[in-house]
């Protein structure tokens, strides 16, 4: 077929406008992502390039379905502290061996990547990580970006690794309906067909940073606090110092009769924690809570600063903790750090907005944002990508205000609600998925199911739990955008770029060469506008790519579902804001760094796929 010859008819003239549409709202930004992709949904809907009857599919699809699975399945293997467990395991094997030490933690990391998906994967090990660096004394940017790398890498080692290879096998099938004649059917691939190329892309992240890439990792003092440094850190990174008194509100004082958030904003004002009206006490006092004649404040500061403040507003400063001894025990609460992740609902919002006392029983203290500490009016600033956040909570409220993924906290702090005693059940319904789903017996999205109905029975997860482990927005995205892909396929826009691409392109150039262009594109795209956008728009120009030159279509559909995943360079990769932050890594470190191993990436993911296929 030669598909130069195909006219530019209007609906590939429509569907290619709605694509550079999508691209367009992505790379701005000024629309969240799940919107932008359902506006596309609806836009496909109302010019009849997709039928209505199949328009919605994509909620039912197996890529979305095998999605929650993972999430779930994730969850439930993190309510048993199997991670914390691993932190412990590594340092004993490390035995103080710095590259030892690196070298097990990024192929434990590399290895549960397959798991659930990469920023969940992520938010497990980042504890991990400021464990391990207040442990070791090493920089906490010295963990993170390795880390970070070997979890993008091991995302190849199942079909399941993340959300651009989940895709694929639905847009193989979908592929079909519109192969020329006598082309043969794209098959699924199967649950570990990529592992060879995982393994490779593992082994060779290590190496990279073995040999090389660590040294170029800035050595800035680690960002990740522990409940037993957390005073001494906070005082070094924030000027948060000093510790915690009470105060008690005279009857002259010029504080009665003012909410919280008026008291807080006076010239000199501590740090409020707590309040206590008659014998109602509470951390994290809402904003608009009132301070009356004879309530307690719970402030941190210096000795000089309580006192002055204390002197000039009639308040009687307490010789020693008596209403708040026990709230204020290092055992139950304490400051935490927390990262705004890419997916977060909080971006744009401020904390007033938040309500995160009222809701969460959680005190914003400061913001560190590039570098810079925001602590004046800091429950007035929007938040944005990446910012990390310094709390005061009780221990206990923080897996609530974490629940949604909205956050990731950075601390290791002690957790509640787990289950250890579940570790065992867990690993033997997770063993089990994996060997359903390697069997091909069943689809993948019914193993994954398996094992989550298998959790919940077993207790290791409640229902509430797994409902709560599902990032909604990474489910509507993928669910609203796979149309796009049926209609680039369907229209024969595919097919009509990739037949103009081909003419652009000398008759010589070996397939190989093609697929390195093909897989530097995506990455391209994928920095442009996501992992998921690029898997759906570019997988059926690559087969049409791959047909016009008599290449093998599913390997280079392959080599963009691979390729989708290839960016260690900007925040479009929801891994990398949570690292910038605690790390204190810039720009130019994550493309000093972050450049050469995309290069590498791409080098052994079409060595290995042309090995392979």
């Amino acid at each position: 077929m030669d598909d130069t010859a195909l006219p530019l008819t209007q609906d590939m003239v429509v569907v290619l406008a709605i694509a550079a549409f999508t691209m367009v709202m992505f790379l701005f930004e000024r629309i969240r992502a799940d919107v932008v992709a359902l506006v596309v949904l609806v836009l496909l809907g109302l010019t009849g390039l997709v039928d209505p009857e199949s328009l919605f599919n994509g909620f039912a699809g197996n890529a979305v379905i095998s999605v929650m699975g993972t999430m779930i399945l994730g969850a439930g293997l993190d309510r048993t502290g199997a991670v914390n467990r691993l932190a412990a395991w590594l340092l004993r094997r490390a035995h103080g061996d710095e590259k030892r030490l690196m070298l097990l933690t990024t192929m434990a990391a590399g290895i549960n990547s397959p798991l659930m998906q990469n920023p969940s994967v992520m938010a497990l090990y980042m504890p991990v990580a400021a464990r391990l660096s207040s442990r070791t004394g090493l920089p906490l940017s010295k963990f993170l970006m390795p880390i970070a790398a070997a979890i993008v890498m091991g995302g190849g080692l199942t079909m399941v690794g993340n959300s651009p290879l989940i895709l694929l096998n639905d847009l193989l099938v979908a592929a079909n309906a519109n192969l020329p004649s006598g082309a043969a059917t794209l098959q699924p691939l199967k649950m570990f067909a990529p592992m060879p190329i995982g393994l490779a892309l593992l082994a060779a992240s290590i190496a990279y940073f073995h040999y090389y890439g660590s040294r170029k990792l800035p050595d800035a003092e680690g960002k990740g606090a522990t409940p037993g440094r957390t005073q001494s850190y906070f005082a070094d990174a924030y000027g948060i110092n000093g510790d915690v008194y009470e105060l008690t509100v005279a009857p002259d004082s010029a504080l009665a009769g003012l909410t919280v958030g008026e008291a807080e904003k006076l010239l000199g004002a501590p740090l409020l924690l707590a309040l206590k009206n008659g014998e109602e006490s509470r951390l994290a006092p809402p904003a608009d809570s009132r301070i009356a004649v004879g309530s307690v404040l719970g402030v941190m500061g210096s000795e000089q600063q309580v006192s002055d403040f204390a002197q000039r507003k009639g308040l009687k400063v307490s010789s020693r903790l008596d209403d708040f001894a026990d709230t204020f025990n290092p055992a139950r609460s304490g400051i935490s750090e927390a990262v705004v992740p890419a997916i977060s609902r909080y971006i744009g919002r401020t904390a007033g907005e938040l309500q995160l006392r009222r809701r969460y029983g959680v005190s914003l203290l400061a913001i560190n944002r590039d570098k810079e500490v925001i602590r004046d009016d800091v429950r007035d600033v929007p938040l944005r990508s990446g910012d990390m956040l310094v709390l005061h909570s009780l221990w206990s409220d923080l897996p609530q205000l974490t629940a949604q993924r909205d956050l990731v906290v950075v601390t290791d702090y002690p957790k509640a609600k787990t289950r250890p005693h579940k570790l065992k059940a867990a690993l033997v319904i997770f063993a089990i998925t994996m060997l359903l789903a390697l069997s091909s017996r069943l689809p993948v999205p019914i193993a994954m199911m398996t094992g989550v109905a298998g959790m919940l029975i077993a207790g290791v997860i409640d229902i509430d739990e797994a409902y709560a482990a599902i990032s909604w927005k990474t489910v509507f995205l993928m669910a609203c955008l796979i149309p796009l892909g049926w209609a680039m396929d369907s229209s024969g826009a595919a097919a009509w770029l990739a037949g103009h691409t081909i003419a652009l392109l000398p008759e010589w150039l070996p397939a190989w060469v093609l697929q390195i262009f093909i897989a530097l594109g995506t990455t391209a795209f994928s920095i442009a506008i996501g992992n998921v956008g690029a898997t759906i728009v570019v997988v059926p120009l690559a087969i049409n790519l791959a047909l016009a030159v008599g290449g093998n279509p599913t390997a280079f559909a392959l080599t963009v579902a691979l390729a989708a995943s290839n960016n260690f360079l900007t925040p479009s990769n929801a891994i990398i804001p949570m690292i910038t932050g605690p790390a204190g890594y810039t720009p130019r470190d994550l493309w000093r760094v972050g450049g050469p191993l995309t290069l590498i990436y791409t080098a052994v993911t079409v060595l290995m796929i042309n090995l392979l296929f």
